[in-house]
């Protein structure tokens, strides 16, 4: 079979379970170390790290925050690049499955992270109990955060259904991918209600055109649905030996 006609719903999963766990792991540990320890070589962060109000941390949230969500939105955009067979231009559609799968698995451990390192923040005074539980951060807009809160757990079961595509069924597995668009926008929701920084000019373009480009590309995908409905190809069969 040519890579140019691959079905996409044969590609297995390019990163092992043990490869994604440990990776979680390492990215998750190594950002918490570089907290601990750059105050020791940049000593101008100690301030910011320690005290009565350590601002680090609500910093550290919302920036890797944002980097989660840009993660997601190339996830998206690849994938819809898969369903709406762009990805056969460029890079192809095998490397456009592996890197869509792997960009999510990275911005997944983001996610984790921007919401542990929030515990530092003395601010609000979130609990590790808090951070588990949706919609249980009474101090602070329990609502959104509870949103983005589910839209983890639901990115979470995502993720997962990488690995248990066979145990569970094709069409269940694209069904399940569906829920994508609406842990993506429970995201952007999050963002934008409980992000302190919505309404800063570049905040709000940032919300408009990932959302805006992953709409764009959604109608691109039924419109073509609705041109192969309506115009069907046949398949060419094989001449004759």
């Amino acid at each position: 079979m040519s890579m140019n006609t691959q079905d996409p719903n044969q590609f297995e999963s390019s990163v092992s379970i043990q490869t994604f766990l440990l990776f979680l792991f390492a990215t998750v540990i190594g950002l918490l170390v570089a907290v601990l320890l750059l105050p020791i070589f940049l000593p101008n962060m100690a301030f910011s790290l320690s005290g009565d109000a350590p601002k680090a941390y609500w910093y550290l949230s919302r920036g890797t925050a944002f980097v989660s969500l840009s993660l997601l939105w190339v996830s998206m955009a690849l994938g819809l690049g898969i369903t709406n067979k762009m990805a056969r231009l460029w890079p192809g559609m095998p490397a456009t499955f592996a890197i869509h799968e792997y960009v999510s698995l990275l911005g997944l451990a983001f996610a984790l992270f921007h919401a542990l390192i929030i515990l530092g923040d003395h601010y609000i005074n979130f609990t590790l109990l808090q951070l588990i539980i949706p919609f249980s951060t009474v101090d602070y807009k329990p609502f959104w955060v509870g949103i983005g809160q589910i839209g983890f757990y639901v990115w979470l079961i995502v993720a997962a259904s990488f690995y248990i595509r066979p145990t569970i069924g094709q069409k269940f597995w694209r069904l399940l991918h569906y829920a994508s668009f609406g842990m993506y926008f429970l995201g952007i929701f999050h963002g934008i209600f409980s992000g302190t920084d919505t309404s800063m000019s570049w905040a709000q373009n940032y919300y408009w055109f990932s959302a805006g480009s992953l709409i764009f590309l959604f109608f691109v995908r039924i419109v073509g649905v609705v041109i192969d409905a309506l115009f069907p190809v046949k398949k060419q069969m094989p001449a004759p030996r």
